[in-house]
């Protein structure tokens, strides 16, 4: 009994896993002719497209324009160059247009394709009007992509690095603002023919994506779109138009230049508080000072463009400059009178006088040096050393009356001039930062309809 019900189980067993490889088998076999029929069918539904599809011709030629919507995802924008007024930027360009001729009827809504397909297709002519170049990334394949809807609707997204003019008008540098356009449209398609659009409203038409900046020396403010017409020789064409406003970094400059040309001019005033006698010190400070100014001012012209105006630095360096030279011309001017012998209270340094009781002990002093060195030779006569002895005693005297006419000489006085210099100059110089400095640190553009950058 127990031989039998084991025998059946065994049976029973083989029979289960017997029916469980056919029906795996079956499943498999029908999963493999799914996938040959969907390869089949999408191969038969791009046969069928581009069957007898002509892409030397634009949708709805002789019937409608042709409306080709876009928008623009930025992933890298920067550097931006002042020398050569241009920058870089690296977006996905997106572009969506319909074309009746691409209609299909299957069991998927969208086909997704690659940039093989987009090159059998009519695809508009979009340049970019300020590109200096631009290049289209084909590595490891071309960034290229393409997805068609049921109702021929096309999305075709495209990935670009565009060298671009930015305009900057530098008056303000380096607190200046600048507005870098992005301009693209069709290159032979008139505005009867093909327009442009942006595909959502302003705010998201242009997006920036957040800690992508490679920019130094600016703020990405924000961003504002638009769109203009432009007319030439052949026509009236579309330009869609993207603004880019920055904002110049002032803290390398604070560094590099501005401390430098203030610490300067206070060094060229230290010149003011030293004795007027002392010529070579204060000439070693004018000249420096001159000098030191000359180079900041020719180093600070090397970062930009060879531009004919001058810039709120070129002020700057200029007034600077001035203050400067100033000094040393005043220093100049003290020592003018100076060497004439006048202070300039008005008072004389030494009147007649005094002048000819120095030249009495100048004499006396010469003739006793003289009986001095003769002395040994004429011992015997009695009448030498008593004029000797008188020729010694006399610039004694002398010189004990010209103690008060040394003490009553105003030649280390401090001249009015160095003394008026001490207070203008630094007055002068504080007023003109603070005007300076007021002036442009409160000019902010008024941009209108401006998207705020996330950066």
């Amino acid at each position: 009994m127990r031989a039998r019900l084991f025998i059946i189980h065994s049976l029973a067993v083989c029979t289960s896993v017997t029916l469980f490889w056919q029906t795996r088998s079956v499943c498999a076999d029908t999963t493999t002719d799914a996938f040959k029929n969907n390869i089949t069918l999408f191969t038969h539904i791009l046969d069928r497209l581009l069957d007898g599809y002509d892409n030397r011709l634009r949708p709805g030629l002789g019937d409608r324009v042709t409306t080709v919507k876009t928008d623009i995802y930025v992933t890298s924008f920067g550097p931006v160059s002042d020398t050569d007024m241009e920058y870089t930027i690296d977006v996905f360009f997106r572009q969506s247009w319909k074309d009746e001729r691409l209609k299909f009827e299957g069991p998927m809504n969208i086909l997704r394709l690659n940039n093989l397909m987009a090159s059998k297709i009519w695809t508009p002519d979009t340049f970019f009007h300020n590109g200096k170049k631009s290049v289209a990334h084909n590595m490891t394949m071309p960034n290229k992509l393409l997805r068609i809807q049921d109702d021929g609707t096309l999305l075709y997204t495209m990935r670009l690095t565009v060298h671009a003019e930015c305009p900057m008008h530098l008056e303000d540098f380096p607190m200046d603002f600048h507005s870098c356009p992005l301009k693209f449209g069709s290159y032979a398609y008139t505005i009867t023919e093909v327009t442009y659009t942006w595909t959502k409203n302003a705010s998201n038409s242009v997006v920036v994506e957040g800690e992508s900046s490679r920019l130094n020396q600016y703020d990405l403010l924000g961003q504002t779109v638009g769109n203009e017409t432009i007319k030439s020789s052949t026509g009236e064409y579309t330009v869609m138009t993207a603004h880019f406003h920055l904002k110049r970094k002032i803290g390398y400059f604070v560094i590099q230049t501005y401390l430098p040309c203030i610490m300067t001019v206070i060094l060229s005033q230290v010149s003011f508080w030293l004795n007027r006698e002392s010529v070579p010190a204060r000439t070693v400070f004018g000249v420096t000072t001159v000098l030191t100014m000359t180079t900041l001012s020719i180093s600070a012209r090397n970062s930009l463009p060879k531009v004919a105006y001058a810039t709120a630095m070129d002020w700057f360096i200029a007034v600077c400059y001035a203050f400067v030279f100033s000094a040393l011309i005043e220093f100049a001017t003290v020592n003018y009178f100076t060497k004439r012998g006048w202070a300039w209270d008005g008072k004389s340094v030494v009147n007649d006088k005094k002048k000819e009781k120095a030249s009495v002990i100048k004499k006396n002093n010469a003739y006793a040096v003289a009986v001095a060195n003769y002395a040994p030779n004429i011992t015997k006569d009695s009448v030498l050393p008593t004029i000797a002895k008188g020729g010694v005693a006399d610039p004694g005297k002398a010189k004990t009356e010209s103690k008060p006419a040394e003490n009553k000489k105003s030649f280390n006085s401090v001249s009015k001039i160095d003394r008026m210099s001490r207070i203008m100059f630094p007055v002068l110089f504080g007023t003109f930062n603070l005007v300076y400095w007021a002036t442009y640190l409160n000019r902010e553009p008024v941009i209108k309809d401006m998207v705020p950058s996330n950066l």
